[in-house]
């Protein structure tokens, strides 16, 4: 009662100290990260400095100099080292912005330092401290009052707010205001953090009285509220600091003009484009139409004659054409029957030859390697970026939920009421702990390392990357915040403030953490870390998800995640990652089934998306059967020519098999799609040529005299020409299609080619062997699995139409050809393309991810996940290749973002886009290894120091937890911006790179960048993108990061030493699969065209130069085109190139020809032969006929 009788009635005076010199330890104080040292109360008269105390008092508190002789100050020499050390470590974070430093010290030097002193600190508590020296029991000042003005509180907090941390892209005030984070930090807020002595850092409390200008009320007498001029961000410093640099300082920013808003639709007259365009070729094709009508009407009533010659006239010519193709293939199909037994051993050697090939197939599983051409640009970026930075590390993840579960509020005391949902429960954390430990002891057999393997063998471990222990293996997971410890998390206790005394738990710590991931200590009396246990800080994003505006403990989704170093694939430790990826799906599906768990979640390893889109392959194998089974069975059922049908389905399969031998020969490699598509592929066009066939021949009566080998010649002689005209023109598209730069496609297109030719040539040879086997068996009348037994039953030598061809003669053909009935169809078919040429322009271009996975794939749970609670996109970095100087003043003012810097550096450029996420789809900006390099080096700092004992390490460079080094390694620069010499450049960056980032020196570069620098050759600085959900998002991503490079680089070039062919370019993971994006729709206008010059080609050479039915054929083909892709954007089906494969018969990207234009190719030869041919000579195969009515 004395003590704090005496402590109220303390005088306020000018010139007066409320305590001085340091008495011992604070013995109120717990664990600390700085040692506690407290002053001595002793209310007396300021000192007046002179020699070492008053140069040390000019170094550590400028801002009281006087001069010597003319400075008092309320600190002995012990104080204001102390006062140095502790503003040290807040200054390693605070450099980049020197009117901020300034002032956090300014405010600091005044509460310790001030002459004043009195005028502006309430002492509240003190304590008896004993010096364990000299055993000396004095009363200690533990707690004071500090009195500022409002407008010094506010100024200083402003410079303050938008410091960043390089390393992280996140504010440095972040790690300054407790659980409130950048975003809910106030003044006072950040003056409480500052006060409390639960931070490990303040050695007492000190409570912020924040008083408003010209407002005495409520004050102790004498007290007057300091209001010193704080600095503004934008002003430069009396010690010589220039102005903070823009990204630290808003008001430093040039005045920018918005960015140009993307454009809008396209309009006209205020209407839709292209909806004006399609009304306009509607009325245009319809007044054509209704122009031709009214012609031909005339024209026919008045030259009927004319046009019967014109008829005869043009007989001749289709004549000669058609007639010499079906002679020689009349010919042709005559020798094929006559020596069957020949032919088939022939066509099986041909075929076994070409198949040895398959014991060297090649495989290609990478989607790199199948979907990204080796010259494209996003692959020749990763490469560089992998050769030198090394692939992008593994991710293997869970995403949990806990839905049902009931939330509460819980009412903390030092916090307040908080919302913690009822996935955010203790039961859950150590079950979600439980199954991290699990998956984290994963042990097994590794072949490839001769010994059992473990998490340490292949994790991403940034700390301790050359001999990592489990420990120091990346997993970020909400149980970092309590360093995996389950004693952390059941830790509790009372804690007393202003007067009420309450429990804090784990709730308490993890409220903290959450808003200051990166501080070494919480103010929650608990004294635990935030940092993870492998030595990084675990941010909010990366721990829990589906949160809205920062409520982190109101989250819906905990995201643990475990990171793996990345390999070649000639690398023997890519096995051992993958497998131990497999242990880790299998612990994790074993989980999933186990009734007793209670997270309802997602999971993915790095090796899923190969594993799911190869098990497409096996999945599809029932399809592949049932396919061939249905073909062989129709073939068989028809006159029961099980035989015949067997052997259509070996004749395909054989040129499949052919064509994959002959390229694994030479060394083009397959991959699944090739084993998916082409199979089916060969199958549509073998099996219809081979219905064409067996129809014809079944429905032909051999005339008399002419012999079995001649009849199935004169049967082949009528199809043939048809065959030929399909598969040449098939075969020919194809191999235009490996023109593709995509490798799967061109694989696929070569390997496509080859079979759709081999299948022809298997058809006019071993098929037509087969059938003349088959008919010599009837003619015998043979059975046809007993071929010894003979029936008495004679064969029947009438045709059999069936019922389709009397249907489409008696009822279908004459309707569709009466003349209202064709001007009806023609009027509806011009408004569907139109229709579709609007619908067209509006198709969705892009694949989502969740389209290329099966049926049932888990993979499709964790994209839905992933979209729906991760708060962050994919990190993009930005690579700048070799010939840029960083050494240089400019180079590395060019690149930067702190004091100094240029205004559009390579980061600034950056940060300017990232305050528009919207257009630029990046949301933190990019740290920089060269920012926090220069402050690593400032002497403000107690990074780079330097060893000066007598021996081999004298001179070199000592890290800041050793406290013998005093010897810095930069001298402070007279104009306040610290850039180094080249020599001091490439002297110190090698230990700067290597020194781990701790409390004494948060700007060590080993974790962060020490693979981010390639010296003399690249680096790279690393941002992140917003969310992003569906292709079309990854592909403006991709296009926005490049645009934003092209600037970056442009004016980086003008940077004196610069090569003229210096570039940087963004690389992020998944460019390499949305590039195509980029281009798809004008190269698969090109190939469309390229590809249906062929099929016209062809088309009016094999129909005897006719070039109007070729036009038909090409006009018709182009409407099924414009038609499907009007469907695709009805139905929400996207351009892409697995949408292609369906589309077009050549390639996935960009198309060629629809499958159904081969049927448009019978059709048209068979309508031009019947207009123009002469029907004595040129006999309608009913076969052809009734498969017409299929199309």
């Amino acid at each position: 009662p004395i003590l704090l009788r005496l402590l109220s009635e303390a005088q306020h005076e000018p010139g007066m100290c409320s305590f001085y010199e340091e008495c011992g330890r604070n013995p109120s104080a717990g664990e600390t990260l700085l040692p506690p040292i407290v002053p001595c109360l002793n209310y007396s008269p300021a000192r007046a400095l002179a020699g070492e105390h008053y140069r040390k008092l000019k170094k550590v508190c400028p801002v009281l100099d006087r001069g010597e002789g003319n400075t008092f100050a309320c600190c002995s020499i012990k104080q204001l080292s102390s006062l140095a050390m502790s503003l040290t470590l807040s200054k390693a974070v605070l450099v980049r912005c020197p009117s901020c430093a300034e002032n956090f010290a300014h405010l600091h030097c005044i509460n310790t330092c001030s002459p004043n002193q009195s005028q502006t600190v309430k002492v509240t508590k003190v304590d008896n401290v004993t010096n364990p020296v000299t055993n000396v029991t004095r009363e200690a000042v533990v707690a004071y009052q500090a009195f500022i003005s409002t407008s010094f509180a506010d100024t200083s907090f402003q410079s303050c707010r938008n410091v960043r941390i390089p390393a992280t892209g996140g504010f440095a005030i972040a790690t300054m205001c407790g659980r409130y984070g950048a975003k809910l930090c106030t003044p006072q807020y950040w003056y409480d953090f500052q006060g409390d002595s639960s931070n490990g850092l303040a050695p007492l409390d000190i409570d912020f009285q924040l008083v408003k200008d010209g407002d005495t009320q409520g004050l102790p007498p004498g007290v007057i509220p300091y209001n010193g001029r704080a600095l503004r961000c934008n002003e430069t410093t009396p010690s010589g600091g220039e102005v903070c640099s823009c990204q630290d300082c808003q008001e430093s920013c040039p005045k920018m003009p918005p960015p140009q808003m993307p454009p809008g639709p396209f309009r006209i007259l205020g209407m839709d484009g292209f909806l004006v365009i399609s009304i306009i070729l509607l009325c245009v094709l319809m007044c054509t139409f209704l122009l031709y009508l009214a012609v031909s009407c005339f024209v026919r009533s008045q030259k009927r004659k004319d046009e019967e010659k014109g008829k005869r006239k043009g007989k001749g010519k289709d004549q000669n054409t058609q007639a010499f193709l079906s002679s020689e293939f009349r010919r042709w199909g005559t020798i094929m029957a006559s020596y069957p037994l020949t032919v088939l051993l022939v066509s099986a050697v041909v075929v076994a030859v070409f198949s040895v090939g398959l014991k060297s197939i090649e495989l290609t599983t990478d989607p790199v390697d199948l979907w990204s051409a080796a010259n494209s640009r996003a692959r020749q970026e990763k490469d560089f970026h992998d050769s030198h930075f090394g692939p992008f590390f593994r991710t293997n993840q869970l995403i949990l939920t806990a839905p049902g579960r009931k939330g509460h509020v819980y009412n903390s005391l030092l916090f307040g009421p908080q919302n913690f949902s009822g996935l955010v429960s203790k039961d859950l954390i150590i079950e979600l702990l439980e199954l991290q430990t699990r998956i984290r002891d994963i042990k097994f057999w590794s072949e490839d390392l001769n010994s059992t393997a473990s998490l340490k063998d292949v994790c991403f471990a940034p700390l301790n990357p050359s001999n990592p222990s489990v420990t120091d293996c990346a997993v970020n997971s909400l149980p970092q915040y309590f360093q995996n410890s389950l004693y952390n998390i059941n830790d509790k206790k009372n804690v007393t403030q202003l007067g009420v005394t309450a429990e804090v738990d784990w709730r308490d710590h993890l409220i903290y953490c959450l808003n200051s991931p990166l501080s070494f200590k919480d103010i929650t009396g608990l004294d635990m870390s935030c940092m993870a246990d492998y030595g990084a800080p675990v941010f909010p994003f990366l721990a829990v998800g589906g949160y809205q505006n920062d409520d982190f403990t109101n989250a819906e989704a905990f995201i643990l995640t475990f990171s793996l170093n990345n390999f070649a694939r000639n690398n023997p430790k890519l096995k051992v990652a993958m497998q131990w990826e497999t242990e880790f799906l299998k612990i994790v599906q074993d989980y999933k089934k186990n009734p007793a768990a209670n997270f309802t979640f997602a999971y993915m390893a790095e090796r899923s998306l190969e594993d799911e889109i190869n098990r497409t392959t096996a999945e599809d194998i029932p399809i592949f059967m049932i396919s061939y089974a249905v073909i062989f069975v129709y073939i068989a059922v028809v006159d029961s020519k099980f035989l015949v049908g067997l052997g259509g389905i070996l004749v395909v399969g054989c040129s499949v098999l052919a064509s994959m031998g002959f390229y694994s020969w030479i060394g083009i490699p397959s991959s699944l799609v090739i084993l998916q598509v082409v199979p089916f592929l060969v199958l549509a066009v073998g099996a219809d040529n081979i219905f064409i066939f067996v129809l014809e021949y079944q429905r032909d009566v051999r005339r008399p005299g002419e012999k079995r080998e001649e009849h199935i010649g004169r049967v082949l002689g009528n199809v043939a020409p048809s065959m030929l005209l399909c598969s040449l023109s098939e075969s020919i598209c194809f191999f235009l299609g490996a023109l593709s730069t995509m490798p799967a496609v061109r694989s696929f297109a070569l390997y496509a080619a080859l079979a759709v030719l081999m299948d022809f040539v298997l058809q006019m040879t071993a098929f037509v062997a087969l059938l003349s086997l088959d008919a010599r068996r009837q003619d015998n009348n043979r059975c046809e699995l007993a071929c010894c037994v003979t029936v008495s039953t004679q064969r029947s030598n009438e045709p059999n139409e069936g019922f389709l061809l009397p249907l489409m003669r008696k009822y279908y053909a004459p309707v569709l050809l009466h003349s209202y009935t064709r001007i009806i169809v023609m009027v509806v078919f011009i408004f569907m393309l139109c229709g579709s040429v609007f619908l067209m322009f509006n198709v969705t271009v892009g694949l989502d991810q969740e389209l290329a996975m099966p049926q049932g794939s888990y993979m499709l749970d964790y994209f839905h996940y992933l979209y729906k609670y991760f708060e962050v996109g994919v990190p993009v970095y930005f690579v700048t290749k070799r010939g840029f100087n960083f050494t240089t003043v400019d180079g590395m003012n060019a690149v930067c973002s702190s004091t100094g810097c240029d205004q559009f550096s390579l980061t600034q450029k950056i940060q300017y886009a990232t305050n528009y996420p919207e257009l630029s789809y990046l949301a933190i900006p990019a740290n920089s290894w060269v920012d926090d390099f220069i402050d690593w080096l400032n002497p403000g700092s107690r990074c780079c120091r330097l060893y000066t004992t007598l021996g081999s390490n004298n001179g070199k460079f000592c890290p800041a937890t050793d406290i013998r080094c005093l010897r810095k390694c930069m001298k402070n620069p007279p104009d306040g911006v610290l850039r180094p010499s080249t020599e001091n450049f490439n002297r110190f960056l090698p230990d700067f790179l290597g020194n781990r980032p701790d409390l004494q020196c948060p700007k060590g570069g080993l974790g962060a960048y020490d693979t981010a620098v390639v010296r003399d050759e690249t680096s790279r600085f690393m941002a992140y993108h917003t969310p992003l959900t569906n292709s079309q998002e990854f592909t403006a991503a991709l296009l926005k990061a490049r645009e934003l490079a092209y600037n970056i680089t442009m004016s980086m070039r003008n940077v004196s030493g610069t090569s003229p062919d210096f570039e940087v370019f963004p690389y992020t993971i998944t460019n390499v699969f949305y590039e195509q994006y980029l281009t798809i729709v004008p190269e698969g206008l090109f190939n469309i065209s390229l590809c249906l010059l062929p099929t016209f080609v062809v088309c009016c050479l094999l129909l005897g130069l006719d070039l109007r039915s070729g036009l038909l054929n090409l006009l018709t083909i182009i409407m099924i085109i414009v038609d499907t892709v009007g469907v695709m954007t009805l139905w929400g089906i996207h351009y892409n190139a697995v949408a292609l494969i369906n589309l077009v018969t050549v390639r996935t990207r960009p198309p060629c020809r629809p499958l159904k234009s081969m049927m448009l190719k019978r059709l048209v030869r068979f309508l031009a032969l019947r207009i123009y041919g002469s029907l004595h000579v040129w006999p309608v195969s009913s076969a052809q006929h009734q498969r017409f009515s299929f199309s």
